[in-house]
């Protein structure tokens, strides 16, 4: 058995060099990547801590601190479009730090998630502290992307009444991708009675860019993210035509029921993947954050 190992180890290691060599040398500036973990809290459970984990991707530096951007999944949990875009933004000399929102609370898919994108606020404004006393990192400069659920979080960042979350830290640009534009500043039902209204009226000042598909089935178009951004001129909406909502999932596709979609009515979202808006949004995002960081 010892030599059947030993045989086989030596036939990996042969593959190894010979990968190696026609790979050629390991690229110095692909990004260092580490996994943190990091304090928030529950607001559904107050004085309940949780521990938020995350994927830290840090390019290489020529000295100077680097500019990062948080990255905020869907009701879904991670999936691909968090790496999609890390690896665009590690491209460009920006660090990104991924977090996992449904591993802390223990949850496993959409179905169990939070009651609405502001129970998890503290979520993202903890990544942010994290990286303001990250070595390496400019405090100044860093941004949040979100899809869906965190593109609601990241919209909801740029709004004052949350700024005190920061601890005296706050987002420097904001993306949001498919951010349900309808819900803001309406009264919203709560389970088990009630209701909320998330405020979209004050906001920091800094960049924000609301990505969304023409057939997306929770604005039904762009309308809604167009009505939004109006009295904002530092809130600009590009809106993809023949793009369903998560068109840069890519991944099979999808049909989801969700009582948010479809303007509030509820009823079936199509999650359809569409590689070539994809790779428009990606630029897009690269090019905000580029542009808001001074790259």
């Amino acid at each position: 058995m010892k030599s059947l190992l030993q045989q086989c180890a030596l036939v990996m290691a042969v593959a190894l060099i010979t990968f190696q060599a026609q790979a050629g040398k390991i690229d110095p500036n692909l990004p260092g990547i580490s996994y943190i973990q990091y304090p928030s809290f529950d607001i559904l459970s107050p004085g309940q801590m949780l521990t938020v984990g995350g994927q830290l991707r840090m390019p290489a530096s020529d000295g100077d601190d680097m500019a990062a951007v948080v990255i905020l999944h869907g009701s879904a949990g991670v999936d691909s479009r968090g790496s999609l875009y890390a690896r665009a933004l590690n491209d460009a000399g920006i660090a990104t730090l991924e977090i996992d929102m449904w591993g802390a609370r223990g949850i496993t898919g959409a179905g169990d998630r939070p009651p609405l994108p502001t129970f998890t606020l503290p979520d993202a404004f903890g990544a942010l502290r994290y990286l303001a006393d990250t070595p390496g990192i400019d405090a100044n400069r860093i941004g949040v992307l979100g899809f869906s659920w965190g593109g609601v979080m990241s919209l909801l960042a740029a709004e004052k009444s949350f700024s005190f979350l920061g601890m005296g830290h706050e987002f420097a640009a904001h993306v949001a991708h498919y951010p349900v534009c309808w819900a803001y500043n309406v009264p919203l039902p709560l389970p088990g009675g009630g209701s909320i209204v998330i405020p979209f009226n004050d906001l920091t000042g800094a960049p924000v860019l609301i990505q969304i598909g023409s057939l997306d089935d929770y604005d039904e178009g762009g309308a809604p993210c167009e009505n939004l951004a109006a009295s904002f001129p530092e809130v600009s909406v590009r809106v993809y035509p023949n793009a369903h909502h998560a068109w840069d999932r890519l991944q099979p596709a999808l049909t989801v029921q969700d009582p948010f979609s479809h303007l509030g009515a509820g009823g079936e979202v199509n999650i359809i993947p569409n590689p070539g808006k994809a790779s428009q949004s990606t630029r897009a995002v690269v090019n905000l954050f580029s542009d808001a960081f001074g790259l």
